[in-house]
């Protein structure tokens, strides 16, 4: 035994010394190098520590762990070479680090670095330094959320190693270094939410190994190059939100590894649905919203059998819905709303799709045919329903009550009827609840909604309902209710369960009968940004208190019976307000004179008031504002020439007030985008001067195509509300007042000038033939003299022309015959001479247009022009005299409502009931 201890003793000595040796050389390649972990210190030192620099709620100071006496190895967030002991890997994401980096940063030194990540930070819109070009060995880069804000320096296309770069919700700009996208290495790019960063996908090489392009909500455009095809690596590709043009090119059917693709509302026009899609059997998740799609969806569609999130939402598509969609077994998310796809469809097709958690079939030409008694099968875990205008009738289905994890419920615009079920109100995961626009009835206490705990949308707006105010809300727990649409509900007092929510956002209480103040605990509301109350018979005034809602950006209290002054800090604290809508009340004193820069108004409706003073200067401060009407008043003041320095301002009207004066501008008033101008009605006198004129440039174009508004509506977007404010129009055509809603097809833009019932005396203008996108122009009841100008006939779009009652003389321009789309035209009551044009246009207008004008001659009048005259075929064309102002309406009426702004044309009820019959004829029928 002790021999052959005496054998194996020394081998096994030597065996331990080797492993003790071995284990301390370990050790130590584990240590960190001290001139780095001075960087790091160093580094830490730069930055301060806040909760408000990173986003993620689970974010904390990795930092922290830093400290000189322990290994840098060690700490949070670094990583170590095993063999070399250099730091290879820093992840700071989510560390609530703030302060800037610059090139001096101690950070640069660790020129080892193989992963950097600095998201979820704020770096404090300091530029992303060039001297990340040292990170030679550089694999992974991630600076997402990072608060950095630069243009991308092009010493990225120097890190040969790199394989994933991240610098997505970032503030980046300037142009992306295309030679990043060339990188050997790189795999993975992510650039989204940088809306100031340009670029363009590049040309591929088939060798390239990118298999995630993710870049939406960029400034990315250009066409897609054929050779991304070459991508076959590709797994994830997202370019929503961009400015991309042309198609998709068909080399994409390459890409038959994709998981997950994106083209939302990229600028690329597909047609119809691209038949290469059907190589996408691995593809996932598909959204192919605002993509110009046409056509039907296809049938082979469920040969995507991998498919769970499908949006097709907002296209072009037609015909029916295919039954094979319907067999998709995996999908889970299904939006098909705002499309023109029609035909009768069964509702419990839908219901056995068993994964189905999200379905919008809103807003089609569907008509859904509701299930008859319960539905027994097993449902699907719906969590969103949204069938808004889908011709749903009856009552509410019964199986929704069943749904006991549904959270969005949208059934606006049917035509369901019967009580709203209690058992609605048991659907305890409900978030959004929208009724509106259907045909319920019944009593319905309010605060049975206070049993939907998690509520925050609620609008049952325009229902037979009658809705009772229900007990006060004070006891048990509140839902965060912060939209409330309770328009049209037949209500007589406010609703008690309000009183008590915090959070509300919107509030909607228009069509109502009130016949009472506005309660304190609304004005009290602070979070309010919507308060609509129009039409509802409210009294008193406006309260003080409504000075505390500073997040306030919509007001609509119109046509009520308000009355005293309008709070001043409705323009004073109006960086927030964007709508004020106060027409149809009692309202006297002032309009709020103070309007501080960066206002945000863009809308100001105070007609049909008491109001006086003179127009406030300080509105000059309302750069937004695109619509000014302060019509029916008592406005003394000259015109308002300092209003053309506005550069949005598209209405002005300002009928029937005191504004007295010229029409004219002492400087230079271009007013770049008006299209109304209503000046009747008041005591305008002078001249009308050239020069003004020529600045109006937005009217001087004859393509139709360009004369649609920019945008036919104010949006106004909330967190969870938002109001299209439209621009519509009720005109006289062909004698019938019409109403042209949203500008649609039938009324490309209304171009209007009403200068009418004035005292404007001298010549009209030549220059008024320029404003060649006039569609309305009505100059009767003033003192003007001389010519009708034959460069009228340049107003090519011109339906309606109006120069009657004035002491105009000569001969009416036989040019004026190529106005094709005049319809309605009035020279009454002046001094003209000479024959009536003629032409088919002219020959359909009567005499009583012509009227009042001793020379004239044509047939309209019955009076021939060479060969002697016949009788005249009204006694109302002896005793004009033409020097006089006569009471006479033809009007452009700019009415506010709380549903939006209609501007419109109609004969004035100031007629007699006589000049209504004659002045018919002057309509082209």
């Amino acid at each position: 035994m002790g021999y052959l201890w005496s054998l194996v003793f020394p081998t096994l000595f030597l065996f331990l010394f080797s492993l003790l040796f071995s284990s301390s050389t370990i050790v130590k390649a584990h240590q960190c190098h001290g001139t780095e972990s001075n960087a790091l210190l160093q580094f830490k030192e730069s930055f301060v520590i806040s909760k408000f620099a990173s986003y993620n709620h689970f974010s904390y100071p990795k930092t922290v762990s830093w400290m000189p006496s322990i290994d840098c190895c060690s700490w949070d967030g670094i990583e170590c070479d095993e063999v070399t002991g250099h730091v290879i890997g820093i992840d700071l994401s989510s560390s609530q680090l703030y302060g800037s980096i610059d090139a001096n940063s101690s950070l640069f030194s660790l020129v080892h670095l193989q992963s950097l990540d600095l998201s979820d930070n704020d770096f404090n819109h300091s530029q992303i330094p060039t001297m990340i070009g040292n990170f030679s060995q550089l694999r992974y880069l991630n600076a997402s959320k990072s608060g950095f804000s630069s243009s991308v320096p092009d010493v990225l296309t120097n890190l040969t190693y790199l394989q994933s770069l991240d610098l997505s919700h970032c503030d980046l700009y300037g142009e992306f270094p295309v030679g990043i996208f060339h990188l050997p290495n790189l795999t993975t790019l992510v650039l989204a939410e940088n809306r100031n960063l340009n670029g363009v996908i590049p040309d591929f090489q088939s060798r390239a190994l990118v298999n995630k392009l993710i870049i939406p909500a960029t400034n990315f455009g250009g066409r897609i190059p054929t050779s991304i095809g070459n991508l076959t690596s590709l797994k994830w590709l997202s370019i929503a939100e961009c400015n991309f043009q042309g198609s998709i090119p068909s080399s994409f059917g390459n890409l038959n590894q994709l998981v997950h693709l994106d083209l939302f509302s990229s600028g690329l026009t597909t047609g119809n649905f691209p038949l290469f899609f059907v190589n996408f059997t691995q593809l996932s998740f598909l959204d192919l919203e605002r993509c110009n799609l046409t056509g039907e969806i296809p049938s082979w569609i469920m040969n995507l059998t991998s498919l769970n999130h499908l949006r097709l939402h907002r296209n072009m598509f037609h015909g029916e819905i295919p039954y094979s969609l319907f067999r998709m077994d995996n999908l889970e998310y299904l939006s098909l709303g705002f499309n023109m796809l029609q035909g009768e469809l069964e509702l419990g097709l839908f219901l056995k799709m068993r994964r189905l958690s999200i379905i919008d079939l809103s807003y089609n030409k569907l008509s859904l045919l509701n299930e008859k008694g319960s539905f027994n099968a097993t449902l699907p875990p719906l969590e969103v329903l949204f069938l808004d205008q889908c011709n749903l009738t009856g009552r509410i289905p019964t199986w929704i009550m069943n749904l006991t994890g549904l959270q969005w419920l949208g059934l606006q615009e049917n035509y369901l009827q019967g009580e709203i079920p209690h058992l609605l109100f048991s659907l305890e995961n409900l978030e959004t609840l929208s009724l509106s626009y259907n045909s319920f009835e019944g009593e319905l206490e309010s605060d049975m909604f206070l049993k939907l705990k998690k509520l925050i949308y609620l609008s049952l707006s325009d229902n037979k309902l009658t809705l009772l105010p229900g007990k006060s809300s004070s006891n048990g727990t509140l839902p965060p209710l912060e939209v409330a649409g309770l328009d049209s509900c037949n209500l007589v007092e406010f609703p008690s369960f309000l009183q008590d929510l915090d959070q509300l956002v919107s509030l909607r209480l228009s069509n109502n009968d009130f016949k009472s103040v506005v309660p304190n605990w609304i004005w009290e509301k602070k979070s309010i940004e919507n308060l609509s109350i129009f039409n509802s018979s409210l009294t008193g005034e406006i309260s003080p208190l409504i000075c505390n809602i500073k997040s306030l950006v919509l007001l609509d209290l119109a046509n009520n019976n308000l009355s005293g002054t309008i709070p001043s800090c409705l323009g004073s604290s109006s960086q927030s307000l964007q709508i004020m809508m106060l027409p149809g009340n009692k309202l006297f004193g002032h309009l709020p004179q103070t309007y501080v820069m960066g206002s945000a108004l863009k809308m100001i409706d105070v007609a049909d008031n008491d109001l006086q003073g003179q127009l406030p200067r300080e509105l000059v401060n309302c750069r937004m504002l695109e619509f000014l009407d302060v019509s029916y008043n008592k406005i003394n003041d000259s015109f308002p020439y300092w209003l053309g320095s506005l550069p949005e301002l598209k209405v002005i009207a300002l009928r029937f007030n005191e504004f007295h004066g010229t029409i004219n501008c002492p400087s230079i008033c271009t007013f770049p985008k008006l299209h109304i101008l209503d000046l009747s009605h008041n005591k305008f006198s002078g001249n009308l001067t050239p020069k003004m004129i020529k600045n109006w440039k937005s009217m001087t174009t004859s393509n139709i195509s360009q004369l649609q508004y920019e945008d036919s509506a104010i949006h106004i977007p909330g967190k969870f509300w938002f109001a299209y404010i439209f621009y519509s129009f009720t005109m006289s055509n062909k004698g019938v007042v019409t109403d042209y809603e949203h500008i649609q097809k039938t009324f490309y833009c209304m171009v209007a000038i009403d200068i009418s019932s004035n005292r404007i005396s001298g010549e009209i203008p030549s220059v008024l033939g320029d404003l060649k996108s006039l569609v309305l122009l009505n100059m009767s009841n003033n003192l003007f003299i001389g010519d009708i100008p034959s460069s009228f006939r340049k107003l090519s779009n011109l339906e309606a022309l109006d120069l009657s009652l004035n002491s105009l003389s000569g001969k009416i321009p036989q040019e004026l015959a190529e106005l094709t789309f005049l319809e309605f035209f009035n020279v009454s009551f002046n001094k003209l001479s000479g024959p009536i044009p003629e032409n088919k246009q002219f020959s359909t207008f009567e005499g009583n247009c012509f009227a009042g004008n001793q020379g004239l001659c044509g047939i309209q009048l019955k009076k021939k022009c060479e060969d002697g005259s016949w009788s005249s075929p009204t006694g109302l064309d002896s005793d004009h005299d033409s020097g006089s102002i006569v009471e006479f309406d033809w009007k452009i009426i700019l009415i506010g409502y709380g549903g939006g702004v209609v501007a419109g044309l109609a004969l004035g009820n100031a007629f007699g009931s006589d000049i209504l019959i004659w002045l018919k004829g002057c309509v082209c029928l």
